[in-house]
């Protein structure tokens, strides 16, 4: 297993993003049968029902932990309530670091349950997730929406940069004040729905959107000025932000519009796997 430079990485995927809009996803697997933990949509919204799933997604299982490498750090453990898929992945740095089979896995666990569909993971994505694991010494990620098909709007979800998720044993007000501090996110927080939006971009922004399941959002922009600060702490601990989502017709236009000429493109990674699909979720809301 060799791990890829970060922002070798991070090339790769904007090609990858950059041609989302023109290639149509593959299917990776068929969805399997929703469970009844995992079956939110169907109890009423505002249920009795819906509440106990979300007393279940945020309850600790008994008697687990993340398994840790030999230098006795945690494994990033990302479990999709929609489909009980899971992986465990072992950081490079107490920071994360993940190699590019262990982005692979991780975009299989991530992909959309309806469609099958999977997409490359932002690598500072799974960072920002592994940051939030060992900070609450959780036993695994809990994720309710990862990467969704684009329908007509640009939508981190459907560039690899998002996730909905529960971390068990914390509360949702806690995680959302926990990420915010990690600059050049976006963080959301859903108490009626019951879960935190993370993802990662250019320029930090906090919400809380009060809807329910399915409904139309109702999101406010909250903590403005932290934001700011949050970004600026980031950028003097040397951390960098990902380049605002954008979608190009071809990949020598992507690259113009970064500022790179296509005659100096990258030479393509050698464990890159560009016949990658789509991966997803069914009840997250946040963009």
């Amino acid at each position: 297993m060799r791990w890829v430079p970060h922002t070798a990485l991070c090339a790769s995927l904007a090609v990858s993003s950059a041609l989302a809009s023109v290639a149509t996803p593959k299917p990776a697997r068929r969805a399997p049968q929703t469970s009844a933990r995992n079956a939110p949509q169907k109890a009423t919204r505002g249920s009795v029902g819906y509440a106990q799933y979300v007393r279940t997604w945020h309850t600790p299982s008994p008697a687990r932990s993340a398994p840790t490498d030999t230098a006795g750090r945690p494994h990033l453990v990302l479990y999709s309530i929609n489909t009980n898929d899971h992986v465990a992945l072992a950081p490079a740095t107490e920071g994360g670091g993940f190699s590019a089979s262990d982005l692979d896995r991780a975009s299989s666990v991530l992909r959309e349950p309806s469609s099958g569909n999977q997409h490359p993971i932002e690598p500072r994505l799974l960072d920002a997730a592994y940051r939030v694991q060992t900070h609450f010494q959780a036993q695994e990620i809990r994720v309710l929406s990862g990467y969704r098909t684009p329908h007509g709007h640009a939508s981190n979800h459907g560039a690899g940069r998002a996730i909905d998720i529960v971390v068990p044993g914390a509360a949702d007000a806690d995680v959302a004040k926990f990420a915010r501090e990690l600059g050049f996110v976006g963080v959301g927080i859903y108490p009626t729905s019951g879960f935190v939006h993370i993802d990662v971009r250019a320029r930090s922004y906090f919400w809380i959107d009060a809807s329910g399941p399915g409904r139309r959002n109702r999101e406010r922009g909250i903590l403005g000025d932290l934001a700011q600060k949050s970004d600026a702490a980031a950028k003097a601990r040397g951390e960098h932000c990902v380049s605002p989502f954008f979608i190009a017709p071809d990949v020598d236009a992507a690259l113009r519009a970064r500022g790179l000429s296509p005659a100096v493109t990258p030479a393509p990674l050698e464990d890159d796997d560009t016949d990658i699909d789509a991966d997803g979720v069914a009840t997250g809301s946040g963009e």
